[in-house]
């Protein structure tokens, strides 16, 4: 027997016409050159009705991609919709891969148009004799000076209708691309559905997720450009919630300064955008205040617990630890304390919270060994973590990869360990892992612990060579500015809290750690600068 329910297709019109017959007095704030660009919901769907009425005069059609160059800007949230709801498909590009990355993402996606703020028209230019599919550039930008090369964007808009007649879609129809960061070789696309980013936006509403709502003031500092801002403007438009758009390359400065004016509720972010933002703070050039925020969401890689631990006591603004990547939408698992536990200690319950918490609803999750048997729950074994779900994706574009899979499961390459209540802990990279004499290592603890130095601005850990352990681990410090550290400064540090054998051989100090186009440590490049570093640190 059948259910007998209505097969209503979940797409991502249904948030357009949910916040255009609900929300419509709602706000959308962006940060711009001139200054901040404020606008009602009212006015967005509007726009968002032109922009799909002019693509459409433009020639496009059903399955068609169409690639962005943007920052976090309101003219990017109107394709974020306009674009899937007529039923082509969004290609959000990441403007900091690069130009090389680009023209291979470009031409591998099958982009038609390119969408792109002014200030990235020199990028584009260069790579423009690279790409083969591109028809036409369309160009963003409050006071365009184009040459008949390019397309003005709000030229088109004024010239469309306001009315637009949203197509009937499959929910399993392509609706956006993302491509990974291609760390290693070219970036593989990840193609996400109408039905993905629906339920996908639907668990980040949940309580027990980022708990999303219409009383929310959104600011995503995670790019759009980057695995759909981690559903941040998909839910915002669904649950009526105000947004607030940090536009280009924003600085710590630039952050706080929204929260403080615009009252943001919630924000998110990768570490480095947090460890930014608490040393302009302790700066103390200027006060911030910062009562509005309920929370900061963080991932794309673990945050140290010294900056947990500083937002909590310094700023009173809890951190929620997330853990996800591009294959998972991104979001699949979250870290709320579960009230069993609430009568832990203050201590055990900061440790719980350091940690990548439990997979949410509608993500499956467990951890297996090299030969891909499930490994206990038990917080002492690790293995690789695996996912499987309704948003997470079962291939890649125009590249097959059976190895990235097994009985039905995505293999994540993070390593990790899960206790008996399902949270699990990141543990490293497979990549990243020290295996030293026999012991395995995590740079990713090691990074933790330096970064609890009082002086320690960053920390990241390489392995190199070692003729007798096969491999050693290398601390690479970032020094607070005005600071004196040595080396036996860091090891003193780390000499209680860690095993002897995962003691640095080595502590080298830098300038900065240098970054990948999301923002996480580029262990590549400093691998490659500092693989035979030897007792280089005094």
């Amino acid at each position: 027997m059948r259910g007998m329910m209505m097969d209503y297709p979940l797409t991502l019109q249904h948030f357009l016409e949910r916040n255009r017959r609900l929300f419509g007095s709602k706000r959308i704030v962006s940060r711009t050159k001139s200054g901040l660009h404020r606008y009602s919901c009212a006015d967005y769907v509007r726009r968002v009705d032109r922009l799909a009425n002019a693509l459409k005069s433009l020639g496009v059609g059903h399955g068609d991609r169409i690639g962005t160059l943007a920052w976090n800007t309101y003219r990017h949230l109107e394709l974020y919709f306009a674009v899937p709801c007529m039923g082509a498909v969004l290609h959000t590009i990441n403007l900091r891969l690069s130009p090389e990355h680009i023209a291979f993402i470009v031409n591998d996606a099958g982009d038609r148009l390119l969408v792109v703020d002014h200030e990235i028209l020199p990028l584009v230019e260069r790579i423009r004799p690279a790409l083969t599919t591109v028809d036409q550039i369309i160009v963003m930008s409050d006071e365009p000076d184009l040459s008949d090369d390019f397309l003005d964007y709000e030229a088109l808009l004024a010239a469309a209708s306001d009315e637009f007649i949203w197509p009937e879609l499959d929910e399993n129809a392509a609706a956006g691309i993302c491509y990974t960061s291609g760390t290693t070789g070219n970036p593989k696309g990840v193609v996400y559905s109408h039905r993905a980013l629906y339920l996908h936006s639907m668990g980040i509403a949940q309580v027990d997720n980022l708990g999303l709502s219409e009383s929310d003031r959104v600011l995503p500092v995670v790019p759009m450009f980057h695995a759909n801002a981690w559903g941040l403007v998909h839910t915002a438009v669904a649950v009526g919630a105000d947004q607030i758009l940090p536009g280009p390359a924003p600085t710590p400065a630039d952050i706080l300064s929204l929260i403080e004016s615009e009252r943001v509720t919630i924000s998110a972010g990768v570490p480095t955008v947090w460890i930014g933002a608490l040393a302009e703070i302790r700066r103390g050039e200027r006060q911030y205040d910062l009562s509005s925020l309920r929370t900061i969401a963080i991932g794309g890689s673990a945050p140290p617990p010294s900056l947990i631990e500083a937002y909590r006591r310094e700023i009173s603004v809890p951190i929620l630890h997330a853990w996800g990547m591009t294959e998972t939408t991104p979001v699949a698992s979250v870290c709320r304390i579960k009230t069993t536990m609430l009568n832990l200690s203050e201590e055990e319950r900061f440790d719980i919270l350091t940690k990548q918490g439990p997979a949410v609803m509608g993500v499956d999750l467990t951890i297996v060994d090299d030969a891909g048997n499930e490994v206990p729950w038990d917080g002492v074994s690790f293995g690789e973590i695996v996912v499987r779900g309704p948003w997470i994706t079962a291939g890649y574009l125009h590249t097959d990869t059976p190895d990235r899979f097994i009985n039905g499961w995505f293999r994540t390459g993070d390593v990790a360990t899960i206790d008996p209540e399902g949270y699990v802990q990141i543990v490293d990279r497979t990549k990243d892992l020290v295996k030293s004499g026999g012991e395995w290592i995590s740079s990713v603890e090691l990074e933790g612990k330096i970064m609890g130095h009082p002086d320690v601005l960053e920390a990241a850990v390489i392995a190199i060579p070692d003729e007798m352990r096969g491999e050693r681990p290398l601390a690479l410090v970032v020094a607070r500015p005005g600071a004196t550290l040595s080396k036996d400064d860091i090891l003193e540090h780390l000499r209680p809290q860690v095993d002897r054998f995962a003691l640095p051989d080595d502590v080298v100090f830098i300038e900065e750690v240098p970054k990948t186009s999301v923002g996480k440590f580029d262990k590549k490049v400093l691998r490659e600068r500092h693989s035979t570093s030897r007792n280089l640190a005094r």
